[in-house]
C-alpha cells in the first residue's frame, strides 16, 4: 500500500470510529469518487468522499482540513439521501458522486441496494432515447449561460466579465452534457477530453472556451464569449430541428377562442400605436403576438410565422397593416380547423347571443343539453361532499373530484340546502 493509500485508509478509518462513538447509525455507508476511483492520481491528489447520512446528527462528521506534509487539502462532506434522490433526477451532469463511487464501507447492505435503485433510475433515463424532456433539461443550463453571458456583455472592469464569464462556461458545459444525456464521469483536468468527445457540441467548443480563458482585455473577452454563445445556440437550434415530435392536429379542441384572444389583446393596441408613434407599445404587442403563436406551433401544426419581420420602427402603420396579415394567416388555420370567430355587429347581438346560450339553445343554434339530463345523480339526494364534488364533475370536467370536494367543504359545512348547492354549481 502506498503512502496516498495509507492516508485514505487512515481517514476513512476516522470518519467510522467518529461515527461510532458521537453519532452511532448515522453514516449509511461511505464510497470514494473522484481522481482515486477515476485513476487519475497525481501527489497531490485530494480525498473525495462519498460520506452518505441517515439523519442530521451525521452532519457533525464533516470537515474541511490542510494536510501538511502532503501539502494538499481535504474536504470531509456528508450527503444525504434526498441529495442523492435529486441528483437521481439528472437535472445536471454532475452526478459521479452517485453513479461512480466505490463502496469502502457499508452498515447495512439494505443501504447498497438503496444506492443502487437510485444509480438504476439514472441507467434507465440515459438509456432511453433523446426527447422533449431532455432538450428542456439542456435548454435550462443554456439559459442560465445566457444569463452570465448578458451580466459579461454589460459590464467594464474585466474582473467582473471574467466572473460573469467564467459562470456562462461552467453553465454552457453543463448545457452539452446534457445535450448529449451524459454526465461528467472524471474531474475537471479533464473536461477538454470528456466534451470532445460528445457528438452534440459547437464545433471546436473547446478551442472556443480556451480562448475566453486566454482574452486579456474586456473587448476581447467579450468577442470570444459572444462566439461561444453563437455557437451553442447554433447547435441547439440543430438539436431541436432533429426533435421526434408529433404535434396534436388543428382542431376545436386545441384553436377554439385562440384568434379572438390575439384579436382581443393586441389588434387595438397595435392601431393606438400607428396613431401615437408609440414604438414600445407596437413592439411589446407584436412580440407578446410572437410568444402566443410560439407556444401554440409547438403543440399544434398550425405553421410557422414570421411575426416579428413586420415590424418597422419608422412606419408604425405599416407595421399594424403586418400585424392584421398575420392575424390573417392564423385566421385561416383557424378555419380549416372548422372554427369560426365569435364576431356580432354590436353589444345588442352579443347579449341575445349570450344569453340564449343558456337557455338551451347555443349560439350557433347547437341544444345545449340541460345540467338536469347530464348525468344519473339524484339532486335530491345530496347529503355528502363527495356526491356534491361529482355533480360539480359532471357540469366542470377539467377539474378532479378532489378538487371539487374541496370547493364545496363549506357549503356542507354550511348546511346549505341539495337546491342551493345544485344552483351554485350551475352558476360557476
Amino acid at each position: 500500500m502506498n503512502s496516498l493509500e495509507t492516508r485514505n485508509r487512515k481517514i476513512i478509518d476516522a470518519v467510522i470510529r467518529k461515527e461510532q462513538a458521537v453519532c452511532p447509525g448515522s453514516v449509511a455507508l461511505i464510497g470514494i469518487y473522484g481522481s482515486f476511483q477515476t485513476g487519475d492520481i497525481h501527489p497531490r491528489s485530494d480525498l473525495d468522499l462519498l460520506i452518505l447520512i441517515n439523519d442530521d446528527r451525521g452532519w457533525q462528521l464533516g470537515k474541511a482540513f490542510i494536510q501538511e506534509d502532503m501539502d494538499v487539502g481535504h474536504d470531509l462532506y456528508c450527503t444525504t439521501w434526498e441529495s442523492l434522490r435529486q441528483d437521481a433526477e439528472y437535472e445536471h451532469p454532475h452526478i459521479s458522486k452517485l453513479m461512480d463511487s466505490r463502496i469502502v464501507y457499508c452498515a447495512d447492505e439494505k443501504y447498497r441496494e438503496e444506492l443502487e435503485s437510485l444509480r438504476e433510475q439514472v441507467r434507465k433515463k440515459l438509456a432511453e432515447p433523446f426527447g422533449e424532456e431532455d432538450y428542456r433539461k439542456a435548454e435550462k443550463e443554456l439559459k442560465e449561460a445566457r444569463c452570465c453571458y448578458a451580466d459579461a456583455m454589460a459590464m467594464d472592469e474585466l474582473n467582473e466579465v471574467r466572473r460573469s464569464a467564467g459562470g456562462a462556461i461552467f453553465f454552457a458545459e453543463n448545457a452539452v452534457a446534457l445535450l448529449n444525456k451524459t454526465y461528467f464521469r472524471k474531474g475537471v483536468s479533464r473536461r477538454y477530453e470528456e466534451l470532445d468527445a460528445m457528438e452534440k457540441k459547437p464545433d471546436n467548443l473547446c478551442g472556443m472556451i480556451e480562448n475566453v480563458l486566454a482574452a486579456a482585455t474586456v473587448n476581447g473577452l467579450k468577442e470570444q464569449l459572444t462566439l461561444l454563445m453563437k455557437g451553442l445556440a447554433a447547435c441547439f437550434t440543430q438539436a431541436k430541428r432533429q426533435l421526434p415530435r408529433e404535434k396534436k392536429p388543428a382542431g376545436a379542441d386545441t384553436l377554439s377562442g385562440t384568434y379572438e384572444e390575439m384579436f382581443s389583446n393586441w389588434h387595438g393596441k397595435m392601431a393606438l400605436a400607428a396613431e401615437r408613434g408609440d414604438r414600445h407599445l407596437a413592439f411589446m404587442s407584436l412580440e407578446s403576438l410572437n410568444e402566443m403563436l410560439k407556444d401554440i406551433s409547438s403543440e399544434v401544426g398550425i405553421g410557422t410565422y414570421d411575426v416579428l419581420s413586420v415590424y418597422d420602427p419608422g412606419d408604425l402603420r405599416k407595421t399594424a397593416d403586418g400585424f392584421d396579415r398575420i392575424l390573417r394567416q392564423y385566421l385561416q388555420e383557424y378555419e380549416k380547423a372548422g372554427l369560426r370567430p365569435a364576431r356580432y355587429a354590436d353589444a345588442d347581438e352579443f347579449a341575445a347571443a349570450y344569453l340564449k346560450s343558456d337557455s338551451g339553445q347555443g349560439i350557433s343554434g347547437q341544444e345545449i343539453r340541460p345540467p338536469e339530463a347530464a348525468g344519473t345523480v339524484d339532486r335530491a339526494a345530496i347529503t355528502d361532499v363527495n356526491t356534491i364534488a361529482e355533480l360539480a364533475c359532471e357540469l366542470w370536467p377539467d377539474h378532479t373530484l378532489k378538487e371539487m370536494a374541496a370547493e364545496f367543504q363549506d357549503l356542507l359545512a354550511g348546511k346549505e340546502e341539495a337546491n342551493r348547492i345544485v344552483a351554485y354549481v350551475r352558476k360557476i
